[in-house]
């Protein structure tokens, strides 16, 4: 993702980095957040409660070295988003940076909503089509095209569509395209006051709380 060939963990770096500093929140979970990246760009390090989730344990691992001292109110969590099996209390803003490319876009934006307070920002990145680059570029780490088979791209135009099913209303998009030559779509979302009926229908585990 850092290589120059890719440049996208710049690209989600920059952008990670410009949402609170938008919209001020007092809490942040990052969905898929592999060691940090982006996270040494979090200025309110004292009082910010961050959050972190991944697949990967060795991810989570590296992470807690890397930040437990730095981030003092720092929360690290293993575990499937989709699956529900991760559950943590709300905060003001999830960022999931291609995150949408690899999981069932209405479960997750459905579960979404249980970790968001009222009123809070989803931020999210989604790669674009481009007619001379595969969706996943060649780079000296051949065990990244492993993730070619999986790779599902979500039109923006459909990801509000969804978003505003399950209440959530864009507020900014805009295109980014990284050092690599991609372009990438960057929406968010507001949640707006939750739906009592809509949300009897998530998934429990979307609802439970520690």
């Amino acid at each position: 993702m850092a290589s120059p060939q890719v440049a996208q963990a710049q690209l989600l770096g920059d952008v990670f980095e410009s949402m609170p500093e938008k919209y001020r929140p007092r809490s942040v979970a990052v969905l898929g957040c592999a060691g940090g990246n982006g996270f040494e760009r979090i200025r309110n390090t004292v009082t910010m409660r961050v959050v972190g989730v991944d697949l990967n344990p060795a991810y989570i691992k590296e992470l807690c070295a890397r930040f437990k001292d730095r981030l003092p109110t720092l929360e690290l969590y293993v575990g499937d988003i989709q699956a529900g099996d991760v559950t943590f209390q709300p905060v003001d803003l999830v960022f999931a940076g291609l995150v949408f490319e690899y999981v069932d876009v209405n479960t997750v934006l459905l579960r979404i909503r249980s970790q968001l307070n009222p009123g809070g920002i989803l931020g999210t990145v989604v790669q674009l089509p481009s007619p001379t680059s595969a969706a996943v570029t060649p780079s000296p780490f051949f065990s990244i095209q492993t993730l070619e088979p999986f790779i599902h791209l979500v039109a923006p135009a459909r990801l509000k569509h969804v978003a505003e099913k399950y209440g959530y209303l864009e507020d900014a998009a805009r295109l980014e395209r990284s050092r690599g030559g991609k372009q990438f779509q960057v929406q968010t979302f507001r949640l707006l006051t939750p739906n009592p009926a809509l949300n009897a229908d998530a998934p429990q585990a979307a609802r439970r709380l520690p």
